[in-house]
């Protein structure tokens, strides 16, 4: 391969997490598809030389779209097909429609033929009754098929979420990247290159204790009765701690159950995981260290590693959607700089585009 950038398309591209990462790490954006306006207004924003297509992605006419980009020839095609049929979340609904967006997943793969693809998703793929079809199809087109679940945590993201990552390649079979980072509790002198975890602390503990209403540090204005109960719970604690006058009663009938909800979260560890209602305590453990309130959209982005600088466009409901939905930055930026260098190991030298304002973890980690 030449010292030219080798180029991606990102398919369901969301907000462009996968895309910030995966540029990042030496790859040229040609284009991106998505159906939810909002996120291809943030993309727009974002990335000035990128095709944005919006809309639903079975009415595109492969013929015209490589005409819009001007080529057929594609190094990379990346992309997360919705994922709510396979997860958890989702209850696992075998006959969801969304279920089958792989296929067009595939559908741009057979026509643009890319040296690797990058599939990204739920881990609860890599055992549904969709996988083994995904994998023959990619198998039938000359793709040999490499997956593994991936921690973020592990990889200088402050925060536990886990994501399949599917490499399908025509030129050998690239490996997944090496963790970075482990756990205090698992250093030794075998993982003594690693680095520690990055914690919430390393991630907001610079932004105001109170939101300024600027730059997406936005919060809830929440009711009396919601300030006491965000000020019965600790650093830690969850749902359980509520004393019982703050209770609520679906939750005095519900003994059991996850301890995420109403959760707080702690300044040295990383959080967990960040969905699209992280505004809401009472959807998982998303209280602030210390301030009695839920964590900002600036908050969230942090930790799904967003640069400060990128521009988000929506309203506050739309936008934490759309951080809540994305693959954490840092995460694709590891994937990203393994495909790099499979596809030209010569010239591996990845340097990370230069970003202004960094945050303490992004200084950490560059």
């Amino acid at each position: 391969m030449s010292n030219k950038k080798p180029t991606f398309i990102d398919l369901f591209a969301g907000a462009g997490g996968l895309s910030i990462g995966i540029q990042q790490a030496g790859f040229k954006p040609l284009a991106a598809t998505d159906w939810d306006h909002w996120s291809c207004e943030t993309l727009r924003a974002n990335h000035k030389d990128m095709l944005v297509h919006e809309g639903d992605i079975t009415s595109v006419d492969l013929e015209e779209f490589s005409k819009r980009i001007g080529t057929r020839t594609v190094d990379l095609i990346v992309g997360g097909p919705p994922c709510q049929g396979f997860s958890r979340l989702g209850k696992q609904k075998k006959d969801d429609p969304r279920n089958q967006m792989w296929r067009e997943y595939m559908r741009f793969v057979a026509f643009f033929k890319p040296k690797v693809f990058l599939m990204e998703n739920v881990p609860q793929l890599l055992t549904s009754d969709e996988f083994p079809s995904i994998k023959k199809m990619a198998e039938d087109l000359g793709y040999e098929v490499r997956e593994k679940v991936l921690h973020a945590v592990e990889y200088g993201v402050p925060q536990k979420r886990k994501r399949a990552i599917i490499f399908g390649s025509r030129i050998g079979i690239p490996n997944h990247p090496q963790p970075t980072h482990t756990s205090a509790d698992n250093f030794n002198l075998l993982n003594a290159h690693l680095q520690t975890w990055a914690t919430v602390k390393d991630a907001i503990a610079d932004l105001p204790l109170e939101p300024t209403g600027k730059d997406w540090h936005i919060g809830r204005n929440p009711t009396p009765t919601s300030l006491k109960r965000y000020k019965s719970i600790p650093a830690g604690g969850n749902r359980f701690d509520l004393p019982l006058e703050l209770t609520p009663d679906c939750w005095k009938r519900k003994k059991t159950g996850s301890t995420d909800v109403f959760g707080r979260l702690e300044w040295d560890k990383p959080s967990l995981t960040i969905r699209t209602e992280f505004f809401k305590p009472e959807k998982g453990c998303y209280l602030h260290p210390e301030a009695h309130r839920p964590i900002t959209i600036r908050e969230a982005a942090r930790l799904q590693t967003f640069p400060d600088d990128y521009v988000f466009v929506g309203s506050n409901v739309q936008v934490a959607k759309q951080i809540g939905n994305a693959v954490p930055c840092r995460l694709a930026l590891a994937v990203g700089k393994e495909l790099f260098q499979f596809l030209n190991p010569s010239a591996y030298s990845v340097q990370n585009e230069a970003v202004d304002g960094l945050t303490p973890l992004e200084r950490q980690l560059a």
